[in-house]
């Protein structure tokens, strides 16, 4: 294993092998930043990645403080001492403030910096049929499963050479982030992100907009503008003998994932997008099928099997 100076965590299997694949799954999660601290030490925040405003309300945050974490409550005006108008109004992150419990501005600046990190201070659950709920699955399940990918991959090796990474700026990077740099690095002939997409099996989705990927369908193998076809077909034939459900989705433009990335990486890499059926995206509560996760990881080991140096990755 090993790290890089963007925070990128990389393990290989088979180092000698050909040809190179990398796997990739994001590890940072959405987030907020400490931004002003007033006079009475209340801590003003900007969002750092997508958030809806909404979910925030009430919340614990934990601030990443270099003093140690810090845990404050996200706070905004009573909805009794509203004017009816702003009541229908939708909440802005500018309308919040996060109260550490400190007396005054110096003793928040002695606790929080301006330019702190913070998350939502909540913990993961287990819940009934093998649902797991918790921040942040967006994208570290899409982490753990390369990770686990490439520890089965081990047990029963092929002729390739495998390299799973944890990347980091997903979430905020314009420029392809951590998944570039890893791909600049590893020089991978193939690459697998693995990320999570929109579960449909809860009220107010449009299946005719979004296809129809439930918890527990299995992996959802994407097909599209910027996916490779020979990878697809590599994932999709592997599914088909392995007897592992899996959903296909439609994409006509980019991705919005590290595929999108990665594919652009040097001279070209082929590059296929493996997503997890995600309940409640961007929100401290997300939820998926360890089912799911299960099969993904299985999926994507015996795909790397099914590769070696005659494997032709020209687009056709």
């Amino acid at each position: 294993m090993r790290g890089d100076v963007a925070g990128n965590s990389l393990a290989e299997v088979n180092p000698g092998g050909s040809p190179t694949i990398l796997l990739d799954g994001h590890i940072d999660e959405i987030g907020l930043i400490a931004q002003y601290i007033d006079d009475d030490g209340y801590v003003y925040i900007s969002p750092i990645g997508g958030w809806d405003p909404e979910v925030l309300v009430g919340q614990r945050l934990r601030f990443l403080s270099g003093h140690g974490d810090v845990v404050g409550v996200l706070g905004k005006k009573p909805i009794h001492l509203m004017k009816s108008a702003d009541r229908e109004k939708a909440s802005k992150i500018t309308d919040f403030w996060v109260d550490i419990g400190a007396a005054g501005r110096a003793e928040a600046e002695a606790r929080v910096s301006v330019g702190d990190a913070a998350v939502i201070d909540s913990h993961a659950l287990d819940l009934p049929n093998g649902r797991l709920v918790s921040r942040s699955i967006d994208d570290r399940i899409g982490a753990f499963t390369v990770l686990e990918a490439l520890r089965r991959y081990k047990e029963r090796p092929g002729k390739a050479r495998v390299v799973a990474a944890a990347t980091t700026q997903e979430e905020i990077a314009w420029n392809g982030g951590g998944a570039l740099i890893s791909a600049n690095a590893v020089r991978p002939q193939m690459a697998i992100a693995v990320d999570v997409t929109f579960a449909t099996d809860h009220p107010g989705l449009e299946k005719k907009e979004i296809g129809d990927h439930r918890l527990g369908s299995g992996p959802v193998l994407v097909r599209g503008a910027l996916i490779s076809p020979v990878v697809f077909e590599l994932l999709r034939d592997a599914a088909r003998s392995a007897k592992i459900p899996f959903t296909v989705h439609a994409e006509g433009r980019a991705t919005h994932t590290n595929a999108d990335a990665i594919h652009m990486a040097r001279e070209g890499v082929a590059t296929a997008l493996v997503s997890i059926p995600n309940r409640y995206m961007h929100s401290p509560n997300e939820m998926v099928s360890l089912g799911d996760v299960d099969h993904t990881a299985a999926l994507i080991a015996e795909a790397c099997r099914g590769v070696d140096d005659r494997t032709d990755f020209t687009a056709r």
